[in-house]
């Protein structure tokens, strides 16, 4: 359970959303500074807060947290956040086999586990999650643009085509990182002669 808890840690801390690529509309790549709007929680929104009860967490603008909602949707936001959950359970499932005993028991267990895995994450609390972000970076109006914009033809190809851009990238990212891995760990070994010494005779070294 031990090796489980760590592989589990290290994924939920590694675990960034793919952001989805907003072509300025007017002036939507601007920073805009929002009354209230800086530094706030991730609890500021629907989500339970989190933090020091007695803390005042400034609200969002009512009309402009609607505003906000109604972008994501024509993102597809939800979609993609489900297609990264899928996708980050299927990176982990190699990781999760090797780190576990074989046994006829390994194959039902990771499929269970990771069936529990995906029921645990909320769509609608990961959308609370980011509201807070578009808010402090956006202003009502650039968000009505940027709805503006998903609602046109190029926008609805763009929400469609991304997430395969998206596993294209990654897949070619994650190959990339295995051969730059691999590269550079023969490279130091040859480096540091010692180290390969000292690897070795605790690969040999008879275990309890």
């Amino acid at each position: 359970m031990k090796t489980i808890t760590v592989l589990l840690v290290c994924v939920l801390a590694s675990f960034a959303l793919p952001a989805q690529s907003s072509p300025k509309a007017g002036t939507a790549g601007q920073k805009a500074e929002q009354p209230g709007s800086a530094a706030r929680g991730v609890g500021s929104t629907t989500a339970p807060q989190q933090g020091a009860a007695d803390q005042a967490v400034p609200k969002i603008d009512p009309a402009k947290e609607a505003a906000i909602r109604k972008l994501l949707e024509a993102q597809g936001m939800a979609a993609s956040f489900k297609q990264v959950i899928g996708s980050m359970s299927e990176n982990m499932k190699p990781l999760l086999n090797n780190s576990l005993p074989p046994g006829e028991y390994r194959e039902k267990l990771i499929d269970l586990f990771f069936k529990r895995f995906q029921s645990k994450f909320k769509v609608e609390e990961i959308l609370a999650f980011t509201i807070p972000s578009y808010d402090k970076h956006f202003t009502i109006e650039e968000i009505k643009e940027l709805t503006e914009f998903y609602g046109t033809p190029l926008g609805r190809k763009l929400v469609s085509v991304l997430p395969d851009v998206m596993k294209e990238s990654q897949a070619q990212a994650m190959q990339m990182g295995q051969r730059i891995g691999q590269q550079s760990m023969m490279e130091v070994l040859e480096e540091h002669p010692e180290l390969k010494k000292a690897m070795e005779d605790a690969a040999a070294a008879p275990r309890n």
